[in-house]
């Protein structure tokens, strides 16, 4: 899978975890020179604390178009199957994801 906003990659591995139609990113393939920390709180009823990132690409910001559960709840990970710690997903309103 490979994560992008026009040209630039944003994530890419052939490793992902779709949950709810997303594909979650391994922390490893995500390229974090392009996100930033964002405030919006968010808990998620059943995968728990959502942490929220801010995505920047030449000069344009799409906020919180990238989010993580840095640790979901141990009953979220059973339910997925895969522990997704840390996974990143995107908001596919901002970045394209192809296969």
């Amino acid at each position: 899978m490979h994560a992008h906003i026009n040209n630039t990659t944003i994530a890419e591995t052939d490793d992902t975890i779709e949950i709810e139609g997303n594909q979650y990113f391994p922390p490893g393939s995500v390229d974090k020179q392009y996100l930033e920390y964002s405030d919006t709180p968010y808990t998620c009823p059943w995968k728990g604390e959502t942490q929220y990132f801010h995505i920047t690409i030449n000069e344009s910001t799409y906020e919180d178009a990238a989010w993580s559960y840095p640790d979901p709840k141990d009953s979220a990970i059973d339910k997925v199957g895969d522990d997704f710690s840390g996974y990143v997903a995107f908001n596919a309103d901002a970045v394209t994801i192809e296969s």
